[in-house]
């Protein structure tokens, strides 16, 4: 089975690589923009410098390739700067998803499209697979409408919605909720939190795991991949203060209003995973034991970077 992950730069990239390439009988390419981040750990796959947005490189890429199954990450998926630019947000989220179906037409390619949860309101959350869209921020909206094209698509078929994910790679070129915490209370800065936000947080390597599942077993349709605990972006916080030990009354508590971002977040968020269990044999870890294998991969870099 030959697989082809585009956006392999990024936190899920990493992962789903890493997951991948510990399954037989898979030949693995990779895709991403530049220089690959994980060069020094490249056994297993084949990496390609590809940018989705260009028609004519993508086509002929797939072409060369021709994967039985495309699990598509790469995204612009910071919200505000998507907010500040919507052009950028439409020509990465919704015309590359364009680009990259026509090219996958042809040789009846297994999509697999990663979403998100801001896509939703957040007035009635959590979400199962069947509920209505309707987008509050121009991320939303791009990723909403990257959904529609995927559903059209004549091949086989997947979205993978997602929420609030966290973890540690390789020279990431953005941090995540569990890393900025951890940092800024480790060098005593304080920082605010909202508490009228509510998600599932969801391990990078559960999201790998749950992609992989999804490609193996060719599974079609939408799937919510998700951590399975309900909580505020507030007790997130103080949860991964309380595990690294570090002092919570730095923590303010916030409105979303009062904090006045540019673009407008989901309140009650998040995912009802009840699908991928049963489908899937999904099973996420808990926010500690995420927090927890978060503090060994730290520990290894550590040792790594001694020798």
């Amino acid at each position: 089975m030959k697989i082809l992950v585009t956006g392999a730069n990024g936190l899920l990239g990493q992962k789903l690589l890493h997951r991948l390439t510990s399954e037989q009988g898979l030949q693995i390419t990779a895709s991403g923009r530049g220089e690959h981040r994980l060069a020094k750990e490249s056994g297993g796959y084949n990496y390609r410098s590809l940018d989705v947005t260009n028609r004519e490189a993508v086509r002929d890429f797939i072409a060369g390739c021709r994967p039985d199954c495309v699990i598509h990450t790469a995204a612009m998926t910071q919200v505000d700067d998507c907010e500040k630019d919507p052009q950028a947000c439409h020509l990465n989220n919704v015309e590359a998803v364009r680009i990259l179906a026509e090219a996958c037409e042809p040789w009846g390619t297994h999509l697999v499209h990663l979403s998100t949860d801001f896509i939703f309101d957040g007035k009635s959350g959590p979400y199962i697979e069947e509920d209505e869209p309707n987008p509050l921020s121009v991320y939303g909206q791009s990723k909403a409408e990257a959904e529609k094209i995927v559903m059209q698509y004549s091949g086989p078929w997947t979205i993978v919605r997602t929420v609030l994910v966290y973890g540690l790679a390789a020279d990431m070129s953005r941090s995540n909720i569990v890393l900025w915490v951890k940092k800024s209370l480790e060098e005593g800065r304080e920082i605010r939190i909202v508490s009228d936000q509510f998600r599932t947080p969801t391990l990078a390597e559960d999201l790998a795991e749950g992609c992989c599942r999804v490609a193996l077993r060719k599974a079609t349709g939408i799937y919510n991949i998700s951590g399975g605990e309900y909580m505020s972006v507030l007790e997130m916080a103080r949860r991964i203060a309380r595990y690294f030990q570090l002092n919570d009354k730095l923590i303010e508590s916030i409105s979303t209003i009062a904090l006045g971002q540019p673009a407008a977040r989901p309140l009650l968020s998040g995912f009802i995973i009840d699908k991928a269990k049963r489908d899937l044999g999904f099973a996420p870890r808990t926010l500690e034991e995420g927090i927890a294998l978060i503090l060994e991969q730290f520990r290894i870099q550590s040792k790594q970077a001694v020798n």
